[in-house]
């Protein structure tokens, strides 16, 4: 008789992508607008060359709020770990 599924944990789900997708892009800011169905996030490159959009992800209020939920346990997970991240405040930002 085969094992059955735990429950408790999610389905496992097979990722399909090319290696432009993959290789991923760094942003180091966020803009976040929405309206009553969605949401949308622009990823930003500040860089000395001026602000290039590096991806927008359009998600569903449902889907935001479980981003959401990941996202604050992870990263309490990595606070457990490596200790509380600091925020710069934003008027101490610069790009060199």
């Amino acid at each position: 008789m085969a094992d059955k599924p735990d429950p408790k944990q999610p389905p496992q789900i097979q990722i399909n992508t090319v290696d432009e997708i993959s290789r991923g892009r760094y942003s180091n800011l966020m803009l976040v607008s929405h309206s009553s169905e969605e949401f949308m996030l622009d990823w930003i490159l500040n860089s000395p060359n001026g602000a290039h959009l590096v991806s927008r992800i359009i998600l569903s209020p449902g889907n935001v709020k479980r981003a959401i939920e990941a996202l604050t346990i992870n990263l309490k997970q990595y606070e457990d770990k490596f200790g509380t991240v600091k925020l710069i405040d934003p008027g101490e930002q610069k790009v060199h």
